[in-house]
């Protein structure tokens, strides 16, 4: 697979992926074995993820591992024109491997220092006063024990959403899933 075509030349596409979730239950950190899968095919070497929260790949991609999106993610979020959030769902939704465009809008949460991808992104773009084009791949979680393996349904899913983030990054400015 040719990871990515895109010109490092571009510097008005800036991409950002964000991988957040609990690394320690499962298939809730099904967000960082894609992120370190992602690394691995771009050549980069291994990182630890609690020394290195954030790898920039090139100049127009960088990766962040987060346990949670939070409000003052949002200052380093607004220096990207694209952001793709990764992260596990339980069920609620219906597709296991769900790709949603977002709509940046300011949501409130119980959880002062907790957002939700779309208020995420709208805090970022009142700093910078700008759309940034967001996109969330989300994906079905089945096991949530206390252990860093992934169940193998997960696991299969994570795969076919490395695809198609990769797909995602050698978009110039198309976020349609």
């Amino acid at each position: 697979m040719n990871p990515v075509s895109q010109s490092e030349s571009d510097p008005h596409n800036r991409k950002l992926i964000i991988g957040y979730g609990n690394i320690d239950r499962q298939d809730d950190g099904v967000a960082w074995h894609v992120l370190d899968r992602l690394l691995e095919q771009l050549g980069h070497p291994p990182v630890d993820p609690f020394e290195q929260p954030v790898i920039e790949c090139s100049p127009w991609l960088t990766i962040l591992y987060a346990l949670q999106l939070t409000p003052e993610m949002a200052e380093m979020i607004a220096k990207f024109d694209q952001v793709c959030y990764v992260d596990a769902h339980t069920g609620a939704i219906k597709e296991p491997l769900h790709v949603e465009k977002l709509i940046a809008e300011n949501v409130n949460s119980p959880f002062t220092h907790h957002l939700p991808p779309a208020a995420s992104l709208y805090l970022a773009q009142t700093i910078v006063k700008k759309q940034i084009d967001g996109l969330l791949v989300s994906i079905q979680g089945h096991e949530f024990g206390f252990d860093r393996s992934l169940s193998p349904t997960t696991s299969e899913l994570a795969e076919q959403a490395i695809i198609m983030i990769f797909d995602w990054i050698n978009k110039k400015n198309n976020l349609n899933p």
